[in-house]
């Protein structure tokens, strides 16, 4: 899907480690949530609340999945999922375009 409609966009931007990763907030009328987003490269660690789906829209980037000891590489096209309540690395390598699901 290249677009939605009839979503909110919630104004103010999450801004992550000093601006590396950025998104906005899309609600949709079910009450689904998004985040659109950019990241710079450099490596990351993120923990969810929800279980989430990372699409990634562009760009290039290696995943440590949580509980794996090695990295998986992920180019625009591609997705991951990752559990609830789980910790996992990014190592962003070129500039990537992000859509993130909560599932």
């Amino acid at each position: 899907m290249s677009e939605f409609s009839q979503v909110t966009v919630v104004r103010e931007a999450n801004i992550f480690f000093d601006g590396g990763v950025t998104s906005r907030t899309l609600i949709f009328p079910d009450g689904r949530k998004k985040t659109l987003g950019i990241m710079q490269p450099g490596e990351y660690e993120f923990t969810t609340h929800s279980a989430e789906l990372m699409e990634i829209l562009a760009g290039d980037l290696d995943v440590q999945l949580p509980g794996a000891d090695d990295w998986q590489t992920f180019a625009a096209g591609e997705s991951f999922e990752v559990a609830a309540h789980a910790r996992f690395g990014l190592r962003v390598r070129a500039v990537t375009d992000y859509c993130c699901s909560f599932l």
